[in-house]
């Protein structure tokens, strides 16, 4: 039976950047994932990386401040996946903020960033609509400007996983599902099943580790894991529309008048509109966006943008996510409103759980828990290895000058990049938005020759 330091469960960001981070610091480690890496929530959030202007609501400076050093950080180490740009936040007579209060807080924003983000601005109301041609105007007071970052999140968690596979010590299995674990002396015996084949291995570790998100209530129970449901699963959808469908020089931070917050973004050659947070009434593993939720969307972008025509035939394609949420004391909070912290349990000797978190902080999160199992393995911890670099990028840039796409092009991502289906090569490796039958026409490469490669 083979035997590892760690096993993670759950291939998101954060196993993704945890296998990083125990790599680079010699752990033996072995990632596993029900699907493709990064193919659930972490493929499902608004493509930002940011503080998180809206939680200085609540006072929760702490994560603001973490998740500006961490978005600033990325912005250096990654600019091929992610790059700066500027948001807009207009506000109406109807908006619960003065101006007065909107610039003071987004000088708070810059101040919590030590000055690193590009510095924020006020426009009047005719400034902001020659930056925002389509949004309307009756009643706006004018407009807060700040910078955020844009960002690829499949591809950072993929390629924090590819930097981790260059060390000997690690290994990952997509389509691979835990059936079973058994607590032995010094760890766990794993069961594992191929979901392909249908086989069935073990193996064993010292340390089984669950990043496993907003599954994780469901799954530790089923696999004999002490556990008490500690989640508030929050359900966001997202709209792609077509490029030119709403005009604007940049990023747009709607504040609706049920007190939502609404990101119209353009990226990708396309707009990316979210998102909802709504509670979760359904099955969660590739979770899709409903008529109901796409329509409210829609209805938002109809109110603030009333020229602009958006309807049903405007949208390129849908996706959504299941941010895993994580329980406070109070039981009465609105979504929006539950803390972005992250947790990390130890229901065993020889078990991790992490829940809750921001996407733009997982390197901290995943680092917080590296740094407790690492010298359990009587091995020293580097806190600064993960402030390298990622050594291998992927073959098809998201942003930027791409290489022309062709079917050597297709294999080598395919042999390289960890790629198991066409869904996988399509959504996460080539970073088209449109559905799998539109892909063809963007690829110019027949699909039939591209499904004889796997």
């Amino acid at each position: 039976m083979k035997h590892y330091d760690v096993i993670i469960v759950g291939g998101g960001i954060n196993g993704c950047g945890l296998i990083r981070d125990l790599a680079l610091n010699g752990a033996k480690t072995l990632l596993i994932d029900k699907g493709d890496f990064s193919s659930q929530t972490s493929q499902g959030s608004s493509k930002m990386l940011h503080g998180g202007i809206r939680y200085l609501e609540n006072l929760d400076f702490g994560l603001v401040k973490e998740a500006l050093e961490e978005k600033n950080l990325w912005l250096r180490l990654t600019p091929h996946l992610c790059f700066e740009r500027e948001f807009y936040l207009p506000l109406y007579r109807y908006s619960k903020h003065t101006p007065l209060m909107l610039q003071c807080g987004l000088f708070l924003y810059d101040f919590l960033s030590h000055f690193q983000n590009k510095p924020h601005d006020w426009l009047g109301p005719e400034a902001a609509l020659k930056r925002m041609p389509s949004l309307d105007p009756r009643g706006l007071r004018g407009a807060g400007k700040y910078f955020d970052g844009i960002v690829d999140d499949a591809k950072l968690a993929l390629e924090c996983l590819y930097d981790a596979l260059i060390e000997e010590t690690s290994e990952a299995l997509s389509y691979h599902e835990v059936i079973k674990t058994d607590k032995i002396q010094s760890g766990y015996e794993v069961v594992i099943k191929d979901s392909f084949s249908g086989k069935t291995f073990s193996v064993s570790c010292n340390f089984l580790v669950f990043t496993t998100g907003p599954f994780t209530d469901t799954l530790l129970p089923k696999l004999n894991i002490p556990w008490t449901p500690q989640l508030v699963p929050s359900k966001g959808i997202h709209l792609w529309l077509k490029p030119g469908s709403i005009k604007t020089d940049g990023s747009i931070v709607l504040t609706t008048k049920d007190n939502r917050v609404v990101f119209v973004i353009p990226q990708r050659d396309a707009i990316l509109v979210g998102t909802t947070e709504t509670p979760v009434r359904e099955e969660i593993f590739n979770i899709q966006a409903h008529d109901e939720e796409i329509i409210y969307l829609l209805k938002i972008l109809q109110q603030y943008f009333p020229d602009a025509q958006i309807k049903e035939d405007s949208i390129i394609s849908t996706f959504a996510g299941v941010r895993p949420l994580a329980k406070e004391e109070s039981s009465t909070q609105s979504l929006g409103k539950v803390s972005r912290h992250h947790k990390i349990y130890r229901p065993t000797s020889h078990s991790y759980v992490m829940i809750g978190g921001k996407y733009t902080t997982f390197r901290r999160m995943t680092q917080e828990l590296a740094q407790e199992i690492v010298p359990r393995l009587g091995l020293r911890y580097r806190p600064n290895l993960t402030l390298n670099p990622l050594r291998q990028h992927s073959l098809m840039p998201t942003f930027g000058e791409k290489p022309k796409l062709t079917l050597s092009l297709v294999k080598k991502i395919i042999q390289s990049e960890k790629v198991k289906t066409l869904d996988d090569l399509i959504k996460r490796r080539l970073s088209i938005i449109e559905s799998t039958d539109q892909a063809h026409q963007i690829m110019g490469i027949p699909l039939e020759e591209i499904k004889s490669l796997f």
